[in-house]
């Protein structure tokens, strides 16, 4: 890459009045910066020109350490802006570009509903400076490729002061889910999904699974603005250096891809729901793994499967808790379906590689008087968003078992509720069955997942998990309630224009924001 521009920030979020520092490098020497609104359109609000850019270089392993880049420009954030997601995006003298962001919180909380963005998810998977939590990619310019191949591994501590993946802030493809867009054909090889349009444009796959522009959320709240529906935006961080942040609100939203929770964020939602807040996930892979913050929100840490051999708190009694490892692991003792309903251990991928490759792409009906069905048209044995592939890449379910009534019910263990209220379901699995066809999503360390879900690891157990259910459910917890959509895809669906996806939300939102 002969010509380029990176930027990055102090902070992600900010209240009007507040300032925000920018650090940047480029090759063009100057630079043009505008930030623009982004939801059902671009609202560019802000531009300025010429900004003096040096060719700063970065430290080997910067993805670890940071940049250390010298601040290019500030900005106090107008009284005027609304909250929501702000594309910023840079233009070099040399015609390079470049993309950041920055969540505008509200000055004061003047909606029912808040969005809470998967910001911990963007800086698990951005490997800008060599690797993310799974895997060692290098680079990109500046960032040095360090000649020690035993330096080339992912990371369980990753800087926030460093750039974001191109691909995090802008895919390169206009298709780029991580679903393949036909079910398998007989004998046919195995694909990623849309994934391999976003590397034929010069993208990297790895960054398909996070970020905000053209995906998951950017759906949503472009339905949800068409639709009438207003909200508020935090972040994850937000939740865990704010206390109280939810505070006022009816709903909190939660939407794609919100893998990476820390503790005190999922505190704070436990607290709102509690006490009688509602959580509408919109979400698959929900609060999987847990993260954690040190050096001031600076420092984002992740040792996922390794968590039992790498973190250091796994060793100290008084601290396992936050051992940044599976949240249903017996070390860290608090499954996400808790809080959640359902759990990534009882479900797992649909039209994914060879996992469930020709899966319908859609969810069965089961129980058709469910409120969240009111006026949906739809009936038991109904299958619905296979239109538009509802059901795919990652997804989270329960145990099932089957009462005299012919209806599934849920299985009480690992946080599941026994109050769990099926709505719909589809099959789903953890990892790929052995075949010619297989090898394209490795799975995570059979170990942890297995000590988790069945106490041991053995090759019975394995086998278990390998059969998997995607579950459309809700249930209340305290004073509040919680709806699980159970897929990624659900915002996908709502895009499309799928009817039945979009009467489903329209029943929940008006139902949890009726008080």
């Amino acid at each position: 890459m002969d010509k380029w521009i990176w930027g990055y920030s102090d902070k992600l979020s900010a209240r009007p009045g507040e300032t925000v520092s920018f650090f940047l490098s480029a090759t063009g020497g100057r630079c043009d910066v505008e930030i623009a609104r982004l939801g059902a359109k671009r609202e560019p609000l802000w531009r300025k020109e010429g900004i003096a850019v040096g060719r700063h270089a970065a430290p080997e392993e910067a993805h670890i350490h940071g940049c250390g880049w010298p601040e290019a420009f500030r900005l106090e954030v107008p009284a005027e802006w609304r909250s929501g997601y702000y594309d910023i995006r840079f233009t070099g003298a040399d015609g390079a570009s470049g993309h950041h962001m920055l969540c505008v919180r509200p000055a004061q909380q003047t909606e029912k509903a808040v969005i809470v963005l998967a910001t911990n998810t963007y800086h698990a998977y951005n490997s800008w400076g060599g690797a993310n939590t799974y895997v060692w990619l290098g680079g990109p310019p500046p960032a040095p490729v360090p000649a020690d191949q035993g330096r080339h591994v992912v990371a369980a501590r990753l800087s926030a002061e460093r750039p974001f993946s191109r691909g995090i802030m802008q895919p390169a493809a206009e298709k780029h889910r991580l679903v393949s867009e036909t079910r398998r054909g007989f004998r046919e090889r195995v694909l990623p999904g849309e994934v391999v349009h976003e590397i034929e444009a010069g993208g990297q796959g790895w960054d398909c699974p996070a970020g905000f522009t053209d995906k998951w959320e950017h759906a949503f709240v472009t339905w949800a603005e068409g639709a009438g529906y207003a909200l508020d935006y935090l972040t994850d961080y937000d939740l865990e250096a704010e206390p109280g942040v939810l505070d006022g609100y009816t709903a909190a939203l939660f939407v794609g891809h919100s893998e990476y929770w820390s503790w005190g964020q999922r505190a704070e939602v436990e607290r709102f729901v509690d006490e009688g807040g509602r959580a509408i996930i919109l979400s698959g892979n929900t609060c999987y793994w847990q993260c954690r913050w040190e050096d001031g929100g600076k420092i984002f840490v992740a040792h996922k499967a390794r968590a039992e051999d790498e973190d250091p708190l796994a060793a100290i009694p008084e601290k396992r808790h936050l051992t940044s490892g599976l949240w249903s692991s017996p070390w860290i003792g608090k499954p996400e379906a808790q809080l959640t309903g359902l759990s990534f251990l009882f479900g797992g991928y649909h039209r994914f590689g060879l996992c469930v490759a020709r899966g319908i792409g859609g969810y069965t009906v089961w129980d058709e008087k469910h409120w969240a069905l009111e006026g949906a048209d739809l009936y038991w044995g109904d299958v619905f968003g296979d239109d538009c592939r509802l059901i795919g890449y990652e997804n989270d379910g329960c145990a099932l078992t089957f009462g005299e009534d012919g209806l599934p019910k849920p299985v009480a263990r690992l946080g599941v509720p026994a109050h769990l209220e099926i709505i719909a379901t589809a099959p789903v699995t953890l990892g790929e069955p052995e075949s010619e066809f297989a090898g394209l999503v490795p799975p995570e360390a059979w170990g942890p997942l297995t000590r988790a879900f069945a106490g041991y690891d053995a090759p019975e157990n394995r086998a278990r998990m390998m059969r998997g259910h995607a579950v459309l459910a809700t249930f209340r917890r305290g004073k509040g309630e919680v709806f699980n959509s159970g897929t990624t895809e659900w915002a996908y669906g709502l895009q499309a224009g799928n009817p039945f996806v979009d009467r489903i939300t329209r029943n929940v939102l008006e139902r949890f924001l009726s008080r």
